[in-house]
């Protein structure tokens, strides 16, 4: 009876939340006051567009049951480790040869890592996110109290973005979290790190795949991408388990891992983040060296980044195998 009533309740308040119009909210005009006194927009422009805004339980639902946090590594690579995402990967690098070979130039940035963000992101451009990017901000600025704080933020970035862009705020679509694009970046990504790589004089993630290569490959050169290796898979069964899964970024370094016991082959002042994960036969040992950690500033979780650079490697391989066959 008493879960009953819990779950009655429960329903009435999504109920009245999803009924609730967003631009009669106290909360929402005070945001409206504090943005409109930017001198971007006025604060009854801005009430009107909340006056559009709807709220969206599939939103919340989404982000409080994220991939990264329930699965373990054996399962969330069956997401991007396919045959048809390399496949699709090797046809996109194929298609945006020059502009790969552009941003690695550019930015140092190998075309297959680029490659295999926008891959593991959206597999390449088919899947963008069919949420409007109001809604999902919206959404999560005011009705999802865990990560009100940076939704907030976000929002404000969004409507400074579609107004520097000449978009419509109404028409943009993107994931339940507000990113966008083939690169699915956040609005204040968005206006930090997307390039307009084409010079058409617009700077286009949303739908022009050229501007999303050169735009990823900045992100990373900008959060510390450089030339080395990335990840190393290591017999690390032995090693005090205290060491591992410390931290995303470098806890240690290979000197003092080798003075363990490990045996890795790599400059003993090396900075690495040991990671043991849950693969398909157990456990899987790897360190992560700087560039690891810079993937991870693109999405804040080992297991994506493992993703992104075990597609990269998939994608590497068979675009070997092309080469070679074209000889």
């Amino acid at each position: 009876m008493l879960r009953l009533l819990l779950t009655i309740l429960l329903m009435a308040h999504s109920y009245d939340v999803y009924c609730q119009d967003y631009s009669e909210r106290s909360e929402v005009k005070e945001f409206s006051a504090e943005l409109a006194a930017q001198g971007e927009y006025t604060s009854a422009g801005l009430l009107t567009f909340f006056k559009q805004a709807e709220y969206k339980q599939s939103i919340i639902d989404a982000i409080s049951r994220p991939a990264e946090k329930t699965l373990e590594w054996d399962g969330y690579q069956d997401i991007f480790l396919t045959e048809r995402r390399v496949t699709a990967g090797v046809k996109f690098m194929l298609e945006h040869h020059q502009a790969l070979a552009r941003a690695n130039k550019i930015y140092g940035v190998p075309p297959v890592i680029i490659t295999a963000v926008i891959g593991v992101e959206t597999m390449y451009g088919r899947h963008r996110g069919n949420y409007r990017v109001l809604d999902a901000l919206t959404t999560l600025a005011f009705d999802y109290p865990p990560r009100a704080t940076f939704f907030r933020k976000e929002l404000q970035e969004f409507f400074l973005l579609v107004r520097e862009e000449k978009q419509m705020i109404t028409e943009l679509k993107g994931s339940y979290a507000g990113a966008m694009g083939y690169g699915q970046f956040i609005p204040s990504s968005y206006r930090h790190y997307a390039v307009d790589f084409d010079d058409d004089g617009v700077r286009d993630i949303w739908n022009n795949p050229v501007d999303a290569i050169g735009s990823v490959a900045n992100y990373l050169a900008e959060h510390g991408w450089a030339n080395g290796r990335i990840a190393v898979k290591v017999n690390g069964a032995g090693i005090d388990a205290e060491v591992y899964n410390v931290a995303l970024r470098p806890s240690t370094t290979i000197g003092a891992l080798q003075s363990l016991g490990l045996d890795v082959d790599a400059a003993s002042d090396a900075e690495v983040s040991p990671m043991k994960l849950i693969g398909k036969e157990g456990a899987e040992y790897w360190l992560g060296f700087k560039n690891f950690y810079v993937i991870t500033r693109y999405n804040h979780s080992k297991l994506y980044a493992m993703a992104v650079f075990q597609l990269s490697e998939a994608l590497r391989q068979s675009d070997n195998q092309l080469i070679g066959l074209s000889r």
